[in-house]
């Protein structure tokens, strides 16, 4: 399912090579004066390594975003608390801010400097020390992300990448797709996460049903063969009180069976106060059963009740020709009637076999279930939808390695199931607050999809040859009653592929070229009434990636020129989000820097620029720029734990997050106009075991987003929100 925002665009400035090249050269030379500091150090201590187990016609609702290591040089304790032991098995490996291999680009562990793909990761360190509430602040920091189009919404995980709006069909948990509809969208608990991978263009080849624009995988907290135990308490900004634990170890004398159990029960208020809750009971557990060196199995489950508004909107004013001129700071809804309730759980496994050295069998599969409220007043008026959704999904994949001749196959085959269904209705009317309205439409709609793919990574001396293929059937049957009755059954079929080719240079420099194809069916209707079109789309890309020798950093760069038919995007109708489809043509640059050095210094630096335009929609709007994607982004965080004197364990972060102007509507109306913004956010920590040492274990965090309580008009699809304001968490944590 896919959901692209719309936004329109004038000429790229021509200064942008040079701004491009200003920016490309900092984040050179940072790493590089970064590279020569680590260099200068006597003693050179290391950081741990982590290893990361793998394993209808838009319901009418109010307008705003539709969804939705120890040191080794001397004996002493070390300076900041360890991270948090290695999972069962490998996904990831971690080292401190840098991935240095990973799974989810290619089903396979591929070293990520050999990835011929944009890949960026959110390590387990980057999480603990920034202490993301949501989704959208945990990829921030991300190169061609880009969030905050519908300002402060806690409803849903709303972001593009590369201009392409990956809500619907770019959320993966664990290397499977996240089952959602229109108003039903799982909500992430980022302290349930290992990590986050970002990959960046077309995934379908293996991943099937996805957004050109590229995926998130989310990789769950898995048991560890170490014992780890932390609880933490937490308060802050909006009377936020929240209490979290983790427990992980073995089960048995011989290491055979781990488990893992991490919850969090929370009681907040938002930048709204008591009209916008931010409550949430989350539960994961996790068993993982190792009965010999060649077979695993991980069961996964997750539980999570939530309630937040049922609107976050404000008040707009409207022009004679009825379209928005900007947001008042009145808030749109009430507070009597405001919620929005939803239940979600999910049950799955991932099993391996080793059979040989040259076959590996691997399969995951997950249910899950969703069920939502939200009712909500809006223009004098109450609304309310109710949402229930489901889904199956299993993935079977055979990994065979062999060599024929001088080249190295990594030969990848696998056949996957998905069945996703939801149920629906919604009804808005006159009544006094606090009543339900009628429901005044039903809507139920199946999709089944079946898929078949190969894939093949070659190594012959320096080069490395990645060809994909898959073919997906995909059955769909849509029904809608009520106000404007409809049904619809639909069968439909679809090739995708990508091919890519690196060099690895003697120099460590890996150049690489990549073009691949996407696919994705789209539930419910669009603003004549037709069922939505499947969104196809293509991607070429250009880039070079570079680990800088003996250094724990990284350097990627890539250029990208996108295409995409069909997309769905909201457009706002009488104060209503209701789909329709687009072309567009999203072309842009984007660099990253990450290093985490031995002398407690880590860095994160990030430059996009993205040109994303119209390619089909109404005659007036195509050409233009699409609405909410800016031509520029960057980020800059920057961490560093003392790591001797007085100081020793306090740690300092630090960054800044820059957001280009973009258009508030299609139509690139200069009233609706967003303004540059920049965001500062803040971290300092300290271990107490560096004053105490009965106090080992003990850690005490402050963190900070929207430091400086930067609040602007944002305006996306022709509706306007704000910005978040300041938002402060300050924690205890206590682990051993």
């Amino acid at each position: 399912m896919e959901y692209i925002q719309a936004k329109t665009t004038l000429r790229a400035p021509t200064r942008v090579r040079f701004t491009e090249l200003l920016v490309t050269t900092a984040l050179v030379t940072s790493l590089m004066t970064i590279n020569h500091m680590a260099s200068a150090q006597s003693t050179p201590d290391e950081l741990p390594t982590v290893n990361v187990q793998a394993a209808r016609s838009k319901p009418q609702r109010p307008a705003q975003a539709p969804r939705r290591a120890v040191r080794t040089a001397r004996p002493v304790a070390p300076a900041t608390a360890p991270s948090a032991p290695a999972a069962a098995t490998d996904v990831t490996t971690q080292s401190g801010y840098v991935t240095t291999a990973e799974r989810s680009a290619n089903k396979t562990s591929t070293p990520l400097v050999e990835t011929p793909q944009s890949v960026s990761t959110v390590t387990q360190t980057q999480l603990e020390q920034r202490k993301p509430t949501s989704l959208i602040e945990s990829v921030s920091y991300t190169p061609g992300v880009q969030v905050g189009a519908f300002g402060f919404d806690p409803r849903y995980d709303s972001f593009m990448i590369r201009g392409v709006d990956v809500t619907y069909s770019g959320i993966f948990r664990d290397g499977l797709r996240q089952a959602n509809s229109p108003n039903g969208l799982f909500r992430l608990e980022p302290y349930g996460l290992e990590s986050i991978t970002v990959l960046r263009g077309p995934a379908a080849a293996i991943y099937g049903a996805s957004s050109t624009g590229g995926i998130v995988d989310l990789i769950s907290k898995r048991p560890t063969a170490v014992p780890f135990h932390e609880v933490e308490l937490q308060t802050g900004s909006y009377n936020r009180v929240q209490g979290n634990f983790d427990l992980s170890g073995p089960v048995n004398a011989d290491q055979t069976l781990l488990y893992r159990l991490t919850g969090l029960v929370r009681d907040a208020n938002t930048n709204l106060g008591s009209a916008v809750k931010d409550n949430r009971t989350f539960i994961a557990p996790a068993l993982t059963w190792r009965p010999n060196a060649d077979t695993k199995f991980t069961l996964l489950s997750e539980y999570m009740d939530s309630t937040t508004g049922g609107t976050v909107a404000y008040i707009n004013n409207y022009g004679p020709d009825g379209r928005s001129i900007g947001a008042t700071k009145q808030f749109a809804g009430d507070g009597r009637y405001n919620a929005f309730e939803q239940k979600q759980w999910r049950l799955g496994y991932e099993f391996e076999h080793t059979f040989s050295d040259m076959f590996t069998l691997r399969q995951r599969a997950r249910y899950s279930d969703l069920s939502q409220r939200e009712p909500y007043w809006f223009g004098g008026g109450a609304g309310l939808v109710r949402e229930t959704n489901s889904g199956t999904l299993v993935d079977t994949m055979l990994e065979t390695r062999l060599r024929t001749g001088a080249i190295e196959h990594t030969l990848l085959t696998g056949i996957d199931f998905n069945h996703l269904g939801y149920r629906s209705a919604d009804g808005f009317g006159v009544v006094p607050v606090g009543q339900d309205p009628a429901f005044q439409n039903w809507y139920r709609q199946t999709m089944t999809t079946m898929g078949l793919y190969t894939q093949d990574q070659m190594k012959w001396q320096n080069w490395r040859l990645t060809v994909g293929g898959r073919y997906d059937w995909l059955s769909s049957d849509y029904n809608r009653t009520g106000s404007s009755p409809l049904e619809v059954h639909s069968k439909d079929g679809q090739a995708t592929g990508r091919a890519a080719l690196a060099y690895v240079s003697a120099l460590g420099i890996v150049p690489y070229i990549s073009y691949g194809t996407s696919f994705v069916p789209n539930p419910g209707t669009l603003l004549d009434g037709n069922v939505a079109a499947p969104t196809k789309g293509k991607q070429g890309e250009i880039g070079v990636k570079y680990n800088l020798p003996g250094q724990n950093a990284s350097i990627r760069a890539a250029v990208f020129d996108l295409r995409q038919d069909d997309a769905v995007v909201y457009e706002v109708v009488e104060g209503i989000n209701k789909q329709t489809q687009l072309g567009l043509r999203s072309k842009g640059f984007e660099i990253e820097g990450v290093a985490s050095l031995a002398n407690g210094l880590s860095v994160q630096a990030s430059y996009s620029y993205n040109d994303a335009r119209i390619a089909r929609l109404t005659p007036d709007t195509i050409g233009n720029r699409l609405t909410s994607v800016p031509y520029h982004t960057a980020s800059f965080w920057l961490d560093y734990t003392v790591q001797d004197g007085w100081a020793r364990g306090l740690g300092l972060g630090a960054g800044v997050r820059y957001v280009g102007a973009s258009m508030g509507d299609n139509l690139n109306r200069p009233i609706l106009d967003n303004v540059p913004r920049t965001f500062v956010d803040g971290s300092v920590r300290y271990d107490l075991e560096n004053i105490n040492a009965q106090l080992k274990g003990m850690r005490i965090q402050v963190s900070a987003q929207n430091l400086l309580n930067e609040i602007n008009q944002t305006c996306s699809a022709g509706y306007c929100y704000f910005d978040q304001g300041r938002k402060v968490i300050a924690s205890v944590r206590y682990r051993w």
